[in-house]
């Protein structure tokens, strides 16, 4: 909008409202304007678009504390005001002469510009911008109508679900069922956006979104690692000395066999390839943990075993590395 009209224009009067109108029914004026001449609503119509326009440069600075104030003082002051483009290169000369002349006319031209915001004037911004020298977005730069609020719901699912996926049904604050179709791999507290599907704009916007917190159950079994599933599986001492071939659950499938190999120790993950969580960004592996598990009670003739052996054990002390490390 040309800085012109904010001399020539009464924004009150383009809304029907007074100046003393509060921020709640101009809200309320707007948008019953806005609906009544709102492009979709009179497609084809010029007279409408224009009038949009109109009320909506109007609301863009009314609706805005700083503006309405700065716009009001501009008006008073500079009533009956115009700017002009003759030889002296334009300027605010109907304006400037309330001020004086000679030396105190420098320090009131800052002072108007001060007015006026630190983005100038045509190219930047200047007035009917928002706040000055900034976009004030809606329909064609001009305000317009609002976008509908979002709507936040949360659901549980357990940790299947969660890695496979599914479509669910959720109860809307209307009291209306609405699906929600859940991801493999969803991770616990990902929020899932419903486009659209929100509340209604007041004044012929969009609509806002619905946006649904996930919160996934967790499983006596498995944990996540991305798309990697993990899972800690316990051995005897002897498996873990001597080696073995053992058996680790999968996540809703048969187990697999893997080779512990001999002298395996405990924490050391053996990887399956392509038994982790399947989505479309790819699929993960599963990780077995191996945990050496301590016998809490042996018999006699165990423990009577046990000690022949640690007289033949290797007498190397497995801490000595941890020791001298310590020691730097």
């Amino acid at each position: 909008m040309a800085s012109q009209d904010w001399f020539d224009k009464d924004f009150y009067q383009v809304l029907g409202v007074s100046k003393d109108v509060s921020a709640a029914d101009l809200k309320k004026t707007y948008r019953k304007l806005a609906r009544k001449y709102h492009p979709d609503s009179n497609q084809g119509d010029a007279k409408a678009e224009a009038k949009f326009k109109e009320i909506s440069e109007a609301y863009a600075v009314l609706s805005d504390t700083e503006q309405r104030e700065e716009y009001d003082q501009i008006r008073a002051m500079g009533s009956g005001a115009r700017f002009t483009t003759g030889q002296s290169g334009g300027g605010f000369e109907d304006v400037f002469s309330r001020f004086g002349q000679g030396g105190q006319q420098s320090a009131d031209f800052e002072d108007i510009f001060s007015m006026f915001g630190q983005s100038g004037f045509g190219n930047q911004g200047g007035f009917g911008s928002g706040r000055f020298g900034q976009a004030s977005g809606g329909y064609r730069g001009f305000g317009g109508p609002q976008r509908g609020s979002d709507v936040t719901a949360r659901t549980t699912i357990d940790f299947v679900t969660a890695t496979k996926g599914e479509t669910i049904t959720l109860q809307g604050e209307d009291g209306k069922p609405f699906k929600v179709k859940i991801p493999a791999g969803v991770s616990d507290g990902q929020r899932i956006r419903l486009r659209g599907r929100g509340r209604p704009s007041p004044d012929g916007g969009e609509s806002g979104d619905i946006v649904v917190t996930v919160a996934v159950r967790p499983h006596p079994v498995f944990t996540r690692d991305g798309l990697n599933l993990r899972v800690t599986v316990p051995v005897t001492f002897t498996e873990a000395v001597l080696g073995a071939t053992i058996e680790v659950p999968t996540l809703g499938g048969d187990p697999v066999k893997l080779r512990v190999a001999p002298g395996t120790p405990s924490g050391r993950v053996l990887r399956v390839k392509g038994r982790g969580v399947k989505t479309t960004k790819g699929t993960g592996d599963l990780l077995a943990e191996v945990q050496v598990a301590v016998p809490s009670h042996l018999d006699e003739k165990a423990k009577e075993a046990l000690e022949k052996y640690a007289q033949v054990e290797p007498k190397d002390n497995p801490r000595a590395d941890l020791m001298a490390k310590a020691q730097h």
